[in-house]
């Protein structure tokens, strides 16, 4: 762990709000994790490895945030996190659900079902498991919002990344059931990213980006500052009345048809 937790707290609409952002070491869940400790909140930050997780929770300044270093899959891991906010933080009324893995790439009747079924367990199982955790020991007694991190691949069929896709695909769904059984005290919702400029994306535009976002209304493909902008909006009270959505985050992409 890391962070000191007597820092003045910023202003801003998240003020005295605690987060879990999970796989927020860089990319997306840290661009996440910037804006809601810029919107005042305080955030635990999860991922794998502890160096990265350290050098993320750095930046984000003292007394803003911690960080708790494992697999988005482990019980343990997640029981550790859950524990380690509410015992520094005192409540805990976000979590975002940014883990998430693709170590295949290719036809997904060619794929091998060990890979498979690991993607679904971290993409799908995983975030049900978060949402368990925060809901059984804090937020179904004192409220809370949950933003789960889908993708354009969960809405349509994406060539050679169909497994990926399919978890996604599940994920949306897990959102909505979610939204159904927790409201009306804990709101439920998702974004479904196109392409943004991360490290974890880099196969599918590096060396070509002008080609993949040539298709984009927009003409550029995503930051992670767009997607964590519409998870801070959907966290807020400015969504208070929206549940169980999926925002769609692609430049205008699926207007053409693309993925």
């Amino acid at each position: 762990m890391s962070g000191r937790l007597d820092g003045p707290a910023a202003d801003g609409r998240f003020k005295g709000r605690v987060a879990i952002v999970t796989g927020a070491s860089r990319g997306i869940g840290l661009g996440i994790a910037e804006r809601l400790v810029a919107d005042g909140a305080q955030v635990l930050i999860t991922a794998r490895k502890p160096d990265a997780l350290a050098e993320a929770a750095e930046s984000l300044g003292d007394g803003r945030a911690l960080w708790v270093a494992g697999s988005g899959d482990d019980p343990a891991h997640q029981e550790e996190a859950v524990t380690t906010a509410l015992e520094a933080f005192g409540r805990l009324d976000f979590l975002v659900n940014n883990t998430g893995i693709n170590p295949v790439y290719g036809r997904m009747i060619d794929i091998d079902l060990e890979a498979a079924a690991k993607i679904f367990n971290v993409n799908v199982l995983s975030a049900v498991a978060w949402a368990q955790q925060v809901y059984h020991r804090w937020m179904g007694e004192h409220g809370g919002a949950i933003v789960n991190v889908a993708s354009v691949g969960g809405l349509k069929p994406a060539p050679n990344i169909g497994m990926y896709g399919a978890s996604k695909s599940a994920l949306i769904h897990v959102t909505e059931e979610l939204a159904v059984e927790l409201g009306p005290g804990l709101r439920v919702n998702a974004v479904a990213p196109a392409v943004v400029k991360t490290k974890f994306a880099r196969a599918l535009y590096e060396g070509r980006e002008g080609e993949v976002s040539a298709p984009y209304p927009l003409k550029r493909l995503g930051v992670p500052e767009d997607i964590a902008g519409a998870v801070a909006f959907l966290l807020s009270e400015d969504a208070s009345w929206v549940t169980g959505q999926t925002l769609t985050l692609d430049g205008g992409l699926t207007l053409t048809g693309g993925v």
